[in-house]
């Protein structure tokens, strides 16, 4: 039998062991498929946690249930009550304006206020009254981002939000997250297929297989991280080697040699 999320305010995660995330024997199926399979998942208020794993381990499935956008499950979820998604695609509305989008679905009048100071903090000011057909790449991944930060979420969940940038504009992107997390303080579940990515990012990287968390890497390097240092090139080999994906020969020595 499916259950709906049970929904808590950020104040009420200490009645959940003070996490701000809870997931509990999480189960979900397609057919008779079991994609998630007794799931448990922990995630401290302003605790930074990316999420990867192979294509079609769940994933992005976890992630929607996070976000009230898949409920027929079994098992318990507690989650903030407010909590906002970015997804690889923008999914800005092609018919209004950037602030307009910006500000789409909140309650009351659009508050053109509220969209700007937000549009300020992804450096997109500028843009604001244009239409959303003429942002770059990097510029519409900021748009969806201000959406998010709009809202004064508590828990931010990214879906691979950088997937479709180039190099260049994901390193910024990648900056600006960060920098936006270090300012705001919410919890931040991001799913991604860099292992990279994730190690820049993230306090823990949780590994998903067989329809649950199968491993787990607290990563304590100093930050800003610098993926020339050898213990983050051990990290990488750690996980690579956990996904089943082997690095250069050249590389793997080296990672075997570095401290864990």
């Amino acid at each position: 039998m499916a259950t709906d999320l049970h929904r808590c305010l950020t104040a009420g995660a200490q009645e959940h062991g003070g996490a701000a995330v809870r997931v509990r024997a999480l189960t979900r199926r397609f057919g008779e498929k079991a994609v998630m399979d007794g799931l448990d998942l922990d995630i401290a208020p302003g605790e930074f946690v990316a999420l990867i794993g192979t294509s079609g381990c769940g994933k992005s499935t976890l992630l929607r249930v996070l976000a009230d956008l898949d409920t027929e499950i079994e098992g318990e979820v507690w989650v903030p009550a407010r909590r906002a998604v970015a997804f690889q695609e923008p999914r800005l509305v092609p018919w209004k304006s950037v602030w307009r989008n910006v500000v789409l679905g909140l309650p009351g009048r659009p508050h053109r206020a509220r969209a700007e100071a937000a549009l300020a903090e992804v450096g997109l000011t500028h843009r604001a009254d244009v239409w959303p057909k003429v942002l770059s790449g990097g510029e519409a991944q900021r748009a969806s981002l201000a959406r998010a930060l709009v809202r004064e979420p508590d828990l931010l969940l990214l879906d691979e939000p950088f997937g479709a940038l180039d190099a260049l504009t994901r390193l910024k992107a990648q900056a600006l997250v960060a920098d936006l997390w270090r300012r705001h303080g919410y919890a931040v579940l991001l799913v991604t297929h860099d292992v990279e990515e994730a190690l820049l990012l993230a306090d823990r990287v949780l590994t998903m297989s067989a329809g649950i968390i199968a491993h787990e890497l607290v990563v304590d390097l100093p930050r800003p991280r610098d993926v020339g240092d050898p213990r983050f090139g051990a990290y990488r080999h750690q996980l690579l080697r956990g996904l089943g994906v082997g690095e250069p020969a050249g590389v793997a020595a080296r990672a075997e040699e570095e401290p864990a």
